[in-house]
């Protein structure tokens, strides 16, 4: 029963993307690609960086950053021109500009406006004014109470 436990949780943990042909042999410039890796979207799989993700565009990806480093590139030189080259999209942390505000404004502002509509509504049932009832309704109400 153990080893089929163990057996499990070893199945269970995630399978690394990276495989051992793209590996680089010089530890220091492959720590590089692999926190370059982790802040590029993979355009298949959408909210999973290339480094975890399985998809052939990413692979091709992780390939292209390794090729820029061993060109002697630097990180953000790196980063630019995979940004270039697909869009900012392919980035999981866009970078604030003028130009994607309306993303960056829009949860924020939408929060508070729904925030003032809650408490719109659950404030003014307790200040609306209850109007008094008129004689017929008066009666009836008092008929009922009799009853």
């Amino acid at each position: 029963m153990i080893r089929l436990i163990l057996t499990l949780l070893i199945l269970a943990t995630p399978a690394w993307a990276v495989e051992p042909d793209e590996i680089l042999s010089d530890p220091a410039m492959e720590t590089r690609a692999r926190e370059i890796s982790k802040g590029l979207r993979c355009l298949v799989c959408r909210n999973e960086n290339i480094d975890s993700s399985n998809a052939g565009i990413a692979k091709d990806l992780r390939i292209l950053v390794r090729e820029r480093l061993v060109d002697g590139d630097t990180d953000d030189q790196v980063v630019a021109y995979v940004v270039d080259r697909y869009g900012e999209y392919v980035l999981l942390k866009p970078q604030f500009s003028f130009g994607n505000i309306i993303p960056w404004l829009a949860g924020p502002v939408l929060f508070f406006l729904g925030l003032l509509l809650a408490i719109k509504f659950i404030i003014k049932p307790r200040t609306a004014r209850v109007e008094s009832l008129n004689d017929d309704e008066e009666k009836r109400l008092r008929d009922l109470l009799d009853e």
